[in-house]
C-alpha cells in the first residue's frame, strides 16, 4: 500500500511522515523498534533527568512522551479503523508531560512499558487490512487516515530521537 498522500494530512504532521523510509508501515515499525531500545539503553543514568533548557522536557519526560503518544496514536488508529464517526480529541503533549510524574518513575519500568505498548501497536496495525488502513476519520478536528496515523507514529519517535541526540546527549 502506498504512503499517505501528504495533501490529505495536516501540514504539521508532514515532518513526521517524511522521516519514515519506505512504503511498508508495519515493516517500518518493526525496523524502528530495536533501534528505539538500543538508543534508550545507551542513555547514561546521569542524563535521564537532564533538560537542556528551563522549559524543556527531561529525557525521562521524552520517554514518557513516547509511551503516551504511542497509546494516543494507536487508539486513534483503532477508532478510525472501526469507523468511529465522532471527532477524536487532541492531546496537549505539554500538559501530559507536566502531569506524567516521569521524574519519579523507574527507567527500566518505563522501557518495559514502551516495549509492551510498541508490541501491541505493531500487532494492531499489522491486523488492519487495506480498507482499514485507508479509512479516514477525524482526530483533533482534522481528517486523517489510519495509514497516516501509523506513519506519523513512526516518524514522531524518529523526530524525538533526533532532537534528543542533538540537544541532550
Amino acid at each position: 500500500m502506498p504512503r499517505p498522500d501528504l495533501a490529505t494530512i495536516p501540514e504539521w504532521y508532514h515532518r513526521y511522515i517524511n522521516q519514515v523510509e519506505g512504503n511498508d508501515l508495519v515493516a517500518a515499525m518493526k525496523k524502528q523498534t530495536p533501534a528505539i531500545f538500543r538508543f534508550l539503553n545507551n542513555i547514561p543514568p546521569e542524563k535521564r533527568n537532564y533538560r537542556y533548557g528551563k522549559d524543556k522536557w527531561t529525557i525521562k519526560e521524552v520517554l514518557q512522551h513516547f509511551i503516551d503518544a504511542e497509546r494516543v496514536f494507536a487508539y486513534r488508529g483503532l477508532c478510525i479503523a472501526r469507523k468511529e464517526t465522532v471527532s477524536l480529541p487532541g492531546f496537549d503533549e505539554n500538559d501530559y508531560a507536566d502531569n506524567s510524574k516521569a521524574k519519579k518513575r523507574n527507567w527500566a519500568d518505563m522501557i518495559e512499558e514502551l516495549k509492551a505498548v510498541r508490541r501491541s501497536t505493531e500487532i494492531l496495525f499489522g491486523s488492519f487490512d487495506k480498507e482499514q488502513l485507508s479509512t479516514v476519520g477525524i482526530a483533533n478536528n482534522n481528517p486523517v487516515s489510519v495509514m497516516a496515523i501509523g506513519f506519523i507514529l513512526v516518524g514522531h519517535i524518529n523526530h524525538h530521537i533526533k532532537i534528543t541526540k542533538e540537544r541532550y546527549l
